[in-house]
C-alpha cells in the first residue's frame, strides 16, 4: 500500500535539519517518506517515485541537480513563511509548484516577537545571572529596566504576523507605529488603534521599540544600516523577528557598543549561528536566541498540517491554498 501513496522526499527525521518524529505518523498517512540519505543511495530507483519535496529548516537544499533529476516533482512545500533560500524562478521553470506555511507560523511567531520586547525592556536575561550568581546578595538600585506599557511600538512589516504583534501590543496600552508597502485598511487599523507611517523614517524616529518583521528580498537586505539606527533615539530597541540579513549587523554592533540605541533582541542572525567569537556574542545589551519564531509543538505540527494540505492539492489539480508565485 505504501508504495501507491505519492513519494514525499524530505531531509531526514529527525536530527537538526531533520522533520520532527512526532510528525512521521501523519506524513505517512499521506505519503510515501523518502529521506535524502535513501534518494542519493537508490537515485535511480527513487527519482521517479518522488512528486513532492517538504523543506523542514531549508533542506534538502534544492538546486537544478536535484530538480533534473527528480521528473515526477510537482510542488516544493516549505516549512515556514519565508522563501528567500529557494530560487524560485528555477523551480518554476521546471514546472514545479511552490507553497509557503503563512497560517501555522503567524501568533507563535507575534508570540516570539513580544517575548523578546519584553525580556529586552526588563534585562530578564541580565537578571537571570544576577539571581543565580554567587557573591551576590541582590541586585543593585539601579538595575532598571525600561517601561513598555504606554511606550511607542514601531512595527516594520504589517502582514499577518505584524497584525498580530499589533494586536498583542495593544493588550500592553502601546502605541503602535507601522511602515508597510501599503497601508492596512482603516477598520484594520482603528482595531489595533495603529497609525501608518508612509516613511520609515517618521517610525523610526518615534518608537521606543522597533520591530521588524518583513520577508528577506533584495529591497530589505540591509534594510536597517547604520542610517537607519541613527535616526532611532538613543533608548530605542530594535527587536528582529525577520531575517538576520534584514539588519546590517556590523552597523549594529557599533550601535550597541556607542549607545546609538539601547538594546537589540535577535531571535534571527546572519550565519545561524553566529560564529563563537562574534562581537555581538560579547555585548550585554542584547539577546540572540536561536530561531524560535515557530518553535512550538502546536505550531509546528499546524505547519506540518498545512504543508500537507497544500502538496494534496498540488497533487490533485486543484488550487494550492498558500502558492507562491515567483515575482
Amino acid at each position: 500500500m505504501a508504495g501507491e501513496l505519492p513519494g514525499l522526499l524530505v531531509n531526514e527525521i529527525g536530527g537538526v535539519h531533520g522533520i520532527l518524529r512526532g510528525h512521521v505518523a501523519f506524513l505517512k498517512k499521506h505519503f510515501y517518506l523518502i529521506t535524502m540519505k535513501e534518494f542519493l543511495e537508490n537515485r535511480k530507483h527513487m527519482s521517479k517515485k518522488v512528486q513532492a519535496i517538504y523543506l523542514w529548516w531549508h533542506k534538502p537544499v534544492i538546486d537544478k541537480e536535484l530538480l533534473q533529476s527528480l521528473p515526477n516533482l510537482k510542488v516544493i512545500a516549505n516549512s515556514g513563511v519565508g522563501m528567500d533560500h529557494l530560487d524560485l524562478k528555477l523551480v518554476a521553470s521546471f514546472g514545479v509548484k511552490m507553497a509557503n506555511a503563512p497560517c501555522a507560523v503567524s501568533s507563535s511567531t507575534a508570540d516570539t516577537g513580544m517575548a523578546l520586547l519584553l525580556a529586552s525592556a526588563r534585562r530578564l536575561v541580565e537578571g537571570y545571572h544576577i539571581a543565580i550568581s554567587s557573591g551576590i546578595e541582590y541586585r543593585e538600585a539601579d538595575f532598571l529596566g525600561v517601561e513598555v506599557t504606554g511606550a511607542t511600538l514601531g512595527i516594520i512589516g504589517m502582514g499577518s504576523i505584524g497584525y498580530k504583534i499589533a494586536l498583542r501590543a495593544k493588550a500592553f496600552e502601546m502605541n503602535i507605529l507601522y511602515h508597510n508597502r501599503t497601508q492596512r485598511k482603516e477598520h484594520e487599523e482603528q482595531a489595533v488603534g495603529a497609525t501608518y507611517c508612509k516613511k520609515i523614517d517618521n517610525l523610526l524616529q518615534q518608537a521606543d521599540f522597533v520591530m521588524v518583521v518583513v520577508s528577506l528580498t533584495p529591497q530589505t537586505h540591509k534594510l536597517i544600516g547604520k542610517r537607519e539606527l541613527e535616526l532611532m533615539k538613543p533608548t530605542a530597541t530594535l527587536i528582529n523577528i525577520s531575517r538576520g540579513a534584514v539588519v546590517d549587523q556590523e552597523a549594529l554592533v557599533t550601535a550597541l557598543q556607542t549607545g546609538v540605541i539601547r538594546a537589540a533582541a535577535l531571535d534571527v542572525t546572519y550565519p545561524e549561528p553566529l560564529p563563537r567569537d562574534h562581537t555581538l556574542l560579547k555585548l550585554k545589551n542584547i539577546i540572540i536566541t536561536p530561531h524560535l519564531g515557530i518553535k512550538t509543538d502546536k505550531a509546528t505540527y499546524m505547519i506540518t498540517e498545512e504543508a500537507v494540505e497544500n502538496i494534496l492539492a498540488a497533487l490533485n489539480g486543484l488550487p494550492i491554498p498558500s502558492e507562491v508565485l515567483p515575482s
